[in-house]
């Protein structure tokens, strides 16, 4: 059986992701990341503010995805490699969709529960401008319930997401990985 050849970048436009594309990609990834280690681990670190900081860094994430999911719309992502099987094709088509949506509503149920609740702490991003609560006024247990349970889907997609990558670069040594790695090549 023989390995599959190793990338080399031909300026082929259908094989990378465009610059656009993998910014934002790695923006909003370290975004989601920092947000989901402080998610889950704000109550352990006590007399540390970082609720303010989750907060702006969600409303960043939902804006950035936003405009991610139109340029997604406007610009397809590049195929994948030939010897893909179709059940991974399946899994990658669904996994990341299933990422735009929690990308968008991980954020969006986040600012539902706090204009929902009690709104003796400003929300504002980065401290540098206000953002207006949404006009809710209930259904912040639902929202809060919500936020913790779309979290915890997005560690474990996020989680998938990193496993699939890496796999596709060391074991299957494809091109997958390296489509969307920053300055890997020409687009």
């Amino acid at each position: 059986m023989l390995a599959p050849e190793p990338y080399r970048p031909t300026g082929d436009r259908g094989r990378r992701y465009s610059s656009v594309a993998i910014a934002f990609h790695w923006t909003i990834a370290v975004l989601v990341i920092a947000n989901l280690a402080i998610g889950l681990l704000h109550d352990a670190l006590t007399g540390v503010q970082l609720m303010p900081i989750h907060k702006s860094i969600g409303i960043t994430v939902l804006a950035l995805s936003i405009a991610r999911l139109m340029w997604r719309l406007a610009h397809p992502a590049p195929a994948l490699p030939g010897d893909v099987p179709g059940w991974q094709r399946a899994v990658a088509h669904i996994t990341h969709w299933a990422l735009y949506a929690l990308m968008i509503l991980m954020p969006a149920t986040g600012w539902w529960m706090v204009s929902a609740g009690a709104r003796k702490y400003p929300l504002d991003w980065f401290g540098l401008f206000p953002v207006p609560f949404l006009p809710v006024t209930s259904g912040g247990d639902i929202s809060n319930e919500a936020h913790e349970l779309l979290g915890w889907a997005m560690l474990a997609l996020v989680v998938l997401h990193v496993a699939a990558a890496l796999k596709h670069h060391f074991v299957d040594r494809d091109t997958v990985l390296v489509r969307m790695l920053p300055g890997s090549g020409h687009r």
